[in-house]
């Protein structure tokens, strides 16, 4: 997000030294201290209309400069002090405002201090020239940079103190040096190129008369205030200041900072234990103070460690370079980062306990208290990871140069050396982001979403004691807070595309079910790091063999620390980087002359747009963003209104929304009604506004963030579901209200009461108390869980995903005495004395579960025997009085897995698992003699067996091969509202997401989930398009997904990179329908066609993403188009037409005449080439009608869909019509069945019962698999297996 007004490289320079007045007031001798005061400050604007010669009126700064100022600093009385051609103090030739604008953040009092560290001191000696960096922030945490260079002049006087004038040349005069200090201060902390601006600076100040030097200094700081900063992305700024060409780096994302500084130094100074180290105390918000003998490094060093911990930001004050009158600041009581000279280590650690003091000339990090630092350090896992990727950096410059030659070009030799930084940065970047990742990835397991809230103590709980410490410490601070909020808002930055990358198969595939937290086979047999799985490596993958349930449980697999790829995040140097060539800089006092810089930088520019490529669509809009930037700064804001549309249809990722709002509130009167002329100004205007208030209505702290507490007081069912989601058991909203009959059934009152039920017809509430003993019990058996100790030989039987859920006490069996054992595939015996494992059954073996009782002594105890089909004899174990609750889990976890396989839905599955460990923990918490029957209020899917038929039409069940279930993560069904296959890309690697095929869908509210069709598994978090119903997707070419949503947008997502950066906004309603005319040679342009339901019709060029023709379709609503043979086909809801390229009806086809009354008409149709037949079906009827295209003539061959109540959609799939219908059942619920057609009998081959909703959407899949996508009661996507 851009700043309101647009900010070029300098804020303002800063001249500071001792004034000729102060001079002559001192009694100079060597080594004198005096004190430094601010000689000159220089802001934009530098020049305005007003000031030139023709003394019209100027409303805008020719310049890029910020409007808001802070406040003036008023300058004494008396003139400005430079110094004289022969080095002598003079009073200023160029008469100074008294009236110093300074800019925001800047404090001129401690610049000065700053801008001398040492103090300023008069030598008899000259020094060398120097730099050093600061860091400027305000109150509220906006920082600015500061690059400060050092030089030394002459002035001469006489021994009697008396400065040296002309006609005293008897005297014997005294050569002393005085220091001054040019300070260039930048909104961003673009600190090299800074450096070598000044750089440049100083070699021309010592060749040029020094009389000019503050005029010098004035060109100077305009110069750099023309300069525009380039966006986030791949192009870079250069321009030229003699003998140097500069360039400015544009930020690697749009949530980073600038980077321009040299990552690696850290390690040239700290081994990576020290790294490690401080990076901890930084997470933990101690007070740290880093020192060194060179004032430069404090900030370089320091800003490394910042950008090391990114997404994480640091909240308290940093201030790298303290001055020596600055010390008492590190008496502040709060967390901070400062710097200052290593001679002040004694002092500072003597002064105040629990400082952590870094030596970076040393190396080393220690305690005021201590030499040693009693700090937890970061987590063992992690820190293992980062230690061994540290010791494989390539960090020596030179050691890349011995088998180079040496280069005469200084430019050549600069750009290498960039190169090379740039190379080493990207892989420092990546090294600090996995260890980020490796620290917090699981943190977001923790979270809920809904209710804003995490689960600190569960999270505790999940990792190893040994980092407990650590971690608590962190949990507290204000950094942690911050990065939750992020996690919480579904920030899609750097660190969320990395956790995606590593995160292992198994965890993947997880996420595709709503199972109980318990350690898999695989992470009890991890040792340290584990290796995404990818169920087939190969690239340009097929669809996967779905039939093979083994295709969804990944292998157990080892890895060692030495073999783990690293992997990469948003940025890399496989992506190229462009620079653009800046204009030579006119006369920058000149008006006419900076106008005049600015009409060539804009037709510079210009040029670069049209010569960009279709293919740089990236690179097109960062010009799109430098024009408009410096057509808005020259005054033309019409123009630059016209740029930032243009940008907003290439890529919103870096549209400067803020910035847009500002110039549209600037516009005077002409200029907004020439904008209002022109209809996609008007919108863009309009949306500004929208987007304004929407901003404005938005939490200034982006939202809370809550931590899971107990409660204290009774809970309603509304308040107990609450509770329930917060603390992450359960999110299912019929699981929870089955709970909560649970724990209210009637039980006799108690001093320990653990249910309340109120009388009087009052509504029934939970008791704290029994969610306490509840959410306990929960959490203890989670935690016992963690410890289960399985021998090898059980390890071998079990597969990497399966976890023990459920472990009874020692019992006797039929096979033994030991403990019964339960996973989420399988029931087995440990036995005792010499470990052992029996298999008992898995659970879609079992045929009968009953209660018995065995005889023991008199006694009679109860006993569980469990049929199967592959036993003959019935395995018995006297569970004792765990024999009830065992039989109710068993029971639930049969029907539940019976339930799976008939409808191949494996959620059924998982469902079942929960409702058996909240079975669990309802007896365990409620321990009264009703415990029992409250659990069995838990038992869904054996009574579902009962109630509802759970057989599965064979032809159905057959035909379905797999159930996914995109709104795992809501608390209630989202409907399918669209679903796309894009099929795998050959020579694509993975991390670019090309290789695997994907399974796009669309949910209610413009939220799209991306699938690996190779596993079914997740791939990405949700990409939000919009906030609107989405109606149709397609597929343009490898690097644009069509989306056309209810908003009237058409939203494009780059299937690599998974993000939505463009929307093409011409539609004035909303948009139903796309469709692609394919290329009929390499030389044509690739055209695209999109529908509104208004009966608009727009013709895209797809490399330009410009409209090319639009035009207007009579019908009522239209909802869909196809092209074929060159012709577009449009449907609407009473009528088929086919229409010309010119958009002229060429023939009509209208509702068959016993359709006349339909209220919805047309719903779908389909067109073949071979026959040239329509099909069509209808939203109220449960029939399809063929037209034969030749001879219309012909009647319209009718086929009926049995049960089906209307048409929702159909794809043509072989020489079979796939159409997905809803209706209703015999008992009346809604129900959505998929009718397979023969397109050369006219008969329905098949009929599945698909969903309990209807079927809202269909996609094939490589002619092999369909997919089913149903409306909000099921929610559910289906894969079929076409014949």
């Amino acid at each position: 997000m851009a700043d309101k007004n647009p900010s070029g490289l300098l804020e303002a320079c800063v001249v500071a030294g001792v004034s000729n007045e102060r001079l002559k007031e001192l009694c100079l001798g060597k080594d004198v201290l005096v004190e430094a005061e601010v000689l000159q400050v220089h802001a934009p604007p530098f020049v305005t209309k007003d000031s030139s010669s023709n003394g019209v009126y100027q409303d805008h700064a020719p310049a890029f400069s910020r409007a808001q100022r802070r406040r003036s600093f008023k300058k004494r009385d008396r003139p400005v002090s430079t110094i004289s051609e022969s080095g002598n103090l003079s009073e200023s030739a160029v008469a100074v405002s008294d009236d110093l604008s300074v800019p925001q953040n800047v404090d001129l009092i401690a610049l000065q201090q700053l801008c001398f560290p040492d103090g300023l001191r008069i030598t008899n000696e000259c020094g060398e020239d120097s730099y050093h960096f600061l860091v400027f922030t305000d109150v509220f945490g906006t920082q600015t940079h500061g690059v400060v260079a050092q030089f030394c002049k002459p002035i001469q006087f006489q021994q009697d103190n008396m400065m040296h004038k002309n006609g005293y040349q008897s005297t014997k005069l005294q050569r002393l040096y005085t220091t001054y200090s040019i300070c260039v201060i930048s909104k961003y902390p673009y600190y090299n190129a800074l450096r070598d601006c000044l750089s440049c600076f100083l070699l021309q100040l010592k060749t040029s008369r020094m009389t000019e030097f503050e005029e010098q200094v004035k060109e100077f700081s305009a110069k750099l205030a023309l300069v525009p900063i380039p966006p986030p992305g791949p192009l870079h700024v250069v321009f030229n200041l003699r003998p140097l060409q500069i360039e400015l780096p544009s930020r690697l994302d749009v949530d980073r900072p600038v980077l321009d500084l040299d990552l690696h130094l850290p390690f040239l100074c700290f081994k990576p234990k020290q790294i490690l180290q401080i990076i901890s105390c930084i997470l933990m918000e101690q007070r740290l103070v880093f020192l060194s003998t060179d004032w430069a490094k404090l900030t370089l060093v320091a800003e490394c460690f910042m950008i090391f911990i990114h997404p994480l930001r640091w909240q308290h004050p940093f201030v790298p370079v303290l001055s020596s009158q600055m010390l008492d600041f590190i008496m502040a009581p709060t967390a901070y980062l400062m710097g200052c000279h290593t001679h002040h280590f004694q002092e500072v650690a003597e002064e105040i306990d629990d400082l952590v003091l870094i030596d970076i000339d040393q190396g080393t990090v220690s305690s005021s208290g201590s030499d040693r630092l009693n700090l937890p350090d970061v987590p063992l896992a992690a820190r293992d990871c980062f230690i061994y990727r540290a010791s494989a950096l390539q960090l020596h410059y030179d050691l890349d140069l011995c088998h180079a030659g040496s280069r005469t070009d200084i430019h050549e030799l600069r750009a290498h050396r960039r190169r090379w930084q740039h190379t080493v940065n990207s892989v420092i970047l990546n090294v600090s982001m996995e260890l980020i990742v490796n620290i917090f990835s699981e943190v977001c397991e923790f979270l809920n979403y809904e209710h804003r809230v995490f689960n600190s103590e569960e999270f505790l709980r999940s990792r190893e004691t040994t980092d407990h410490t650590f971690y608590k410490r962190v949990l507290d601070t204000h950094i942690f807070h911050s990065f939750l909020r992020d996690r919480l808002n579904r920030k899609n930055d750097a660190f969320t595309r990395m956790q995606l990358n590593i995160r292992t198969e198994t965890r993947r595939l997880r996420t595709m079910t709503e199972s109980p937290r318990r350690p898999t086979m695989e992470e009890v047999n991890r040792k340290t790091f584990r290796l995404e799985n990818g169920l087939n490596n190969r690239l340009g993958k097929s669809m996967p063999n779905l039939a093979d349930y083994r295709l969804l449980t990944a292998p157990v697999r080892q890895i060692s620390v030495g073999t783990m790829p690293l992997q990469s995040g948003s940025w890399g140097p496989s992506r190229p980087i462009r620079t653009f060539n800046l204009p030579e800089f006119p006369p920058p006092l000149s008006y006419q002359y900076v106008q005049k810089y600015y009409v060539d930088l804009i037709g510079q520019l210009s040029r670069a747009i049209s010569m960009a490529t279709p293919d740089d669509c990236a690179l097109l809009a960062r010009y799109y963003y430098l024009r408009g930037l410096v057509n808005s700064v020259a005054g033309r804001r019409v123009d630059a209104l016209g740029d930032f549309q243009s940008l907003y249809k290439t890529d919103m990722d870096i549209f400067p929304a803020e910035l847009l709002n500002a110039l549209v509130e600037s516009l005077l009167a002409d200029e907004r009604k020439l904008a209002e002329q022109r209809p996609d100004l008007k919108r863009l205007i309009s949306r500004v506004k929208k987007d304004n208030e929407r901003e404005q209505a938005r939490p200034m702290d982006g939202g809370t963030v809550k931590r899971f507490e107990l409660p204290k007081k009774h809970l309603h069912m509304e308040d107990f579901v609450r509770r329930v989601q917060e603390s992450g058991i359960v999110k299912d909203l019929g699981t929870i209200q089955r709970l909560f009959e649970a724990l209210t059934v009637g039980v006799e009152a108690s001093s320990q009461s653990v249910f309340y039920l109120a009388v009087d017809g009052q509504q029934k509430q939970v008791d704290p108390e029994i969610f306490r003993f509840f959410y306990s019990f929960w959490k203890d058996t989670e935690a016992a869980a963690q410890d289960v100790d399985l021998p090898a030989v059980a390890l071998e039987h079990l597969e990497s995903g399966e976890c023990v859920y459920k472990l009874s006490s020692s019992v006797k069996t039929s096979h033994g005495v030991g403990k019964i054992a339960m996973t989420q595939r399988r029931l087995f015996l440990l036995t005792e004395g010499r470990p052992g494992y029996v298999e008992i059954t898995k659970f879609r073996d079992i045929e009968d579960v009953k209660i018995s009782s065995a005889p023991f002594l008199l006694l009679r105890i109860p006993s569980l025997k469990i049929k199967t089909s592959f036993r003959k004899e019935s395995f018995e174990v006297n569970l004792k009085s765990e024999c009830d609750l065992w039989h109710l889990m068993i029971k639930e976890m049969w029907a539940g897995r019976k339930m799976a396989d008939d409808h191949k839905d494996p959620q059924f599955m998982e469902q079942a698992l929960t409702n058996a460990l909240l079975m669990d923990a309802v007896v365990g918490s409620l321990q009264s003699q009703k415990a029992i029957y409250a659990a069995s209020k838990l038992a869904y899917f054996d009574k579902m067996k009962f109630e509802v038929p759970m057989m599965v039409p064979k032809t159905t069940s057959e035909t379905l091969k797999h159930k996914i279930n995109p709104s795992l993560d809501q608390t209630s069904p989202q409907a399918v509202d669209v679903l796309l296959y894009t099929p795998g890309q050959l020579g694509v690697s993975e991390l670019d997401g090309g290789a695997n095929p994907k399974l796009w869908c669309a949910l209610s509210d413009g939220k799209v989930l991306v699938f690996d069709a190779a596993s079914w598994s997740m791939q990405q978090n949700s990409v939000q398009v919009g906030t609107s119903r989405l109606n149709c997707m397609l597929a343009v070419n490898q690097h644009q997904l069509w989306i056309g949503s209810k908003d009237s947008f058409i939203y494009i997502i780059n299937p690599r990179s998974v993000s939505c950066n463009k929307q093409l906004t011409e539609h004035r309603g909303e948009v139903t329908g796309l469709t692609l005319e394919e290329r009929t040679d390499k030389f044509s342009q690739t055209v695209a066609y999109s529908c509104g339901e208004d009966g608009s019709v727009n013709v895209w060029d797809v490399s330009s993403l410009q409209v090319r023709r639009q035009f207007r379709v009579s019908c009522d609503r239209l909802q869909s188009i196809q092209i074929h043979n060159g012709m577009l086909w449009c449907c609407g809801r009473d009528c088929v037409m086919e229409v010309r390229r010119n958009g002229t009806v060429h023939r009509k086809m209208s509702l068959p005449d016993h359709l006349l009354g339909s209220p919805r008409g047309f719903s779908s149709f389909l067109l073949f080439n071979e026959s040239e037949q329509l099909w069509a079906g209808f939203a109220d009827a449960g029939e399809l009608c063929v037209w034969h295209c030749r001879n219309l003539n012909k009647p319209i061959i009718r086929i009926q869909l049995k049960d089906c109540a209307g048409v929702v959609c159909m794809i043509k799939v072989k020489s079979q019509i796939w159409v997905g219908c809803h209706g209703r059942s015999a008992a009346g619920k809604a129900r959505g069945k998929i009718y397979v057609v023969n397109t050369d009998r006219y008969t329905v081959e098949k009929e599945l019962v698909a969903h309990t909703d209807s079927v809202q959407t269909l996609c094939s899949a490589e002619d092999r698999y369909v997919l089913s996508g149903a409306a909000q009661d099921d929610g559910k996507i289906g894969i079929w297996k076409v014949e």
